[in-house]
């Protein structure tokens, strides 16, 4: 399922934000991404992550900005005295004015950059401030997940009501197989053998043999099993999602056995019907949790 969650926090100038989304996925795929001197909170969330959830993709990302890190400055001192005392000597001979702190400190090496490392990243207090913002995203992305999980809950059964009406229709169809198979058995002979024909009870064995064959009975109760499966599914605990796959999989190979055994256009027709219903459920399946 998809879903995306924010959380945000501040603590002594520092903010951070904690951003998390989910895909559709087979499996459990986690990706991290953190600040250098934070890579501890990479684990973390990866635990948090695989502790809550079975399956999807997961990118979780951590933004900081601390108020105690960047670039600063600092006086060089003992060039400055060295520049101060010569340009006293300077004044003192009447060759030069006064300088200026504006004019010494465009001096080249007057002021130095100096890149200030950040404290923070040891401070507990921060720490456990970005810990609670990460479980916060985390409850969020939870609840977008089961909001979806609802609607798409609504969905599958749709989809199941449609396999279950075309399961009884093709019982209903498929009742009528025998009759028809003999009917057509029948009229084939009577085409090939007229004038000369046949024992009705042998007609009636090959229409029995043809009959056994075309009987679809298996395939439809085994529909049906698979449709109390699944809908016990819906209303089960989360972490289905492997289950419904394999559900899918079965509900499309009894459609297809109904279709290959299919003695009339009506079946085949509800057997195809049923397919494109089973391929919709398999597709929303893949958004199972």
């Amino acid at each position: 399922m998809t879903g995306f969650a924010a959380a945000r926090g501040a603590l002594a100038g520092s903010t951070w934000a904690w951003e998390t989304k989910s895909v559709n996925g087979r499996g459990l795929d986690i990706r991290v991404r953190v600040p250098a001197g934070y890579d501890s909170f990479e684990e973390i969330a990866r635990q948090d992550v695989s502790k809550r959830f079975k399956r999807g993709s997961f990118q979780l990302n951590l933004s900081l900005e601390s108020a105690q890190s960047g670039l600063r400055y600092r006086i060089n001192e003992p060039l400055l005295n060295s520049l101060l005392a010569r340009c006293g000597d300077l004044v003192t001979r009447g060759l030069a004015a006064p300088p200026s702190l504006d004019g010494l400190l465009t001096i080249i090496g007057v002021l130095e950059p100096e890149q200030v490392t950040d404290t923070l990243a040891d401070d507990e207090g921060l720490r456990a401030g970005i810990a609670g913002s990460l479980t916060e995203a985390l409850n969020g992305l939870e609840e977008a997940r089961r909001q979806e999980g609802k609607a798409l809950s609504g969905i599958l059964s749709g989809i199941l009501d449609t396999i279950a009406i075309g399961a009884a229709a093709a019982r209903q169809s498929a009742e009528a197989q025998p009759t028809e198979i003999a009917a057509k058995l029948r009229q084939k002979l009577d085409e090939l053998l007229s004038g000369s024909g046949i024992e009705p009870a042998r007609l009636a064995q090959e229409a029995a043999i043809i009959a056994m064959k075309a009987d679809v009975r298996e395939e439809l109760d085994r529909l049906d099993a698979h449709i109390i499966e699944a809908r016990k599914l819906l209303i089960g605990p989360s972490g289905q999602g492997r289950r419904f796959d394999f559900l899918a999989q079965e509900f499309n190979r009894e459609a297809n056995t109904l279709c290959s055994k299919s003695a009339s256009s009506e079946l085949t027709r509800i057997g195809l019907d049923l397919k494109a219903a089973i391929d919709q459920l398999r597709e929303q399946s893949q958004n199972v949790e």
